[in-house]
């Protein structure tokens, strides 16, 4: 699972071409084929994606948000709904079709659930605070998703809590996510009329066993109300930098570079945080491979 910020750039999303969006993604095959001859790449949306709700409405086809859907799709398939899968099932033009944005599937013990916090945000170009959604549409499928698993262990990806700011836990009781506004005040209700509950307490009262972030380059394991919120590390950063450590108040924090394996059993949920570092930079307490910390679940 790569958890986003992978393909193209949102910095220029009025100048971005479609030649552009082509070659961002067929740079990453020669890559992406090594690591993945063998096993299955699942993408989870970022926002440096340019898959914007607000971009796909600015001029379509000729907008960076298009491009960037028919590219994606066109070197990397993600799942659609087809008996297996399940997910976005609502078709979209210019040669979109259906994006392939959000699904789920179960193997074995676990339900995998894979959110997009950005392509059905279409307020405005940069959302704050109550436009940050998910859309009722995906809301409702993943209400559904998680109410009707009988899954043991239940894992949601999303690239960030809610848009682009920094904080697991932190922000959890916010928006859409949490249900507060920044002042304390509970207006859930009144900002999502007909939906039932937030993110995070659907979350919650369906036991979800995980929620993997990516975006604040930094891994830290956090939990609220039973819920482990696992900020997952940049796996390629040369610094080795603890980015946006003081966005995260609470929890076990790690810098990069590595990633996050995570072993099923029938008995438990089993979470390694791999350190990987370059060659050169190797040396006492930095070994390429070397396990920084574990967990397990429950």
């Amino acid at each position: 699972f790569s958890m986003g910020d992978m393909f193209g750039d949102d910095h220029t999303p009025n100048t971005t071409t479609s030649a552009d969006m082509d070659f961002y993604h067929r740079d990453l095959l020669q890559y992406l084929t090594e690591a993945c001859h063998s096993m299955p790449f699942f993408f989870c949306l970022g926002n440096h994606e340019g898959e914007f709700g607000y971009y796909l409405k600015q001029n379509p086809p000729n907008n960076i948000a298009v491009y960037a859907t028919n590219w994606r799709k066109f070197y990397f398939a993600n799942p659609f709904p087809n008996g297996f899968y399940t997910g976005n099932s609502v078709k979209e033009a210019h040669g979109m079709d259906l994006p392939e944005n959000y699904y789920a599937f179960t193997w074995g013990d676990a339900l995998f659930v894979v959110l997009d916090v950005y392509r059905h945000c279409d307020i405005n170009e940069k959302p704050q605070n109550w436009d940050w959604t998910l859309g009722k549409t995906q809301y409702d499928w993943l209400k559904q998703t998680l109410e009707t698993s009988k899954a043991k262990y239940k894992f949601v990806f999303a690239h960030h809590v809610m848009g682009t700011g920094r904080g697991g836990i932190e922000l959890a009781k916010l928006w859409e996510w949490g249900g507060e506004s920044q002042n304390g005040q509970l207006d859930f209700a009144g900002q999502r009329p007909n939906w039932t509950t937030p993110i995070h307490q659907l979350m919650a009262a369906n036991k979800v066993s995980i929620f993997f972030q990516g975006h604040d380059h930094i891994w830290v394991r956090q939990k609220l109300d039973g819920v482990t919120y696992q900020t997952l590390s940049q796996p390629a950063d040369p610094n080795y930098t603890l980015w946006n450590a003081d966005a995260y108040l609470t929890g076990d924090k790690f810098p990069n570079t590595g990633y996050t394996r995570v072993s099923v059993s029938p008995n438990q949920v089993k979470v390694d945080y791999v350190r990987t570092y370059l060659q050169k930079d190797e040396g006492p307490g930095k070994v390429h491979g070397e396990v920084a910390f574990t967990y397990t679940l429950p």
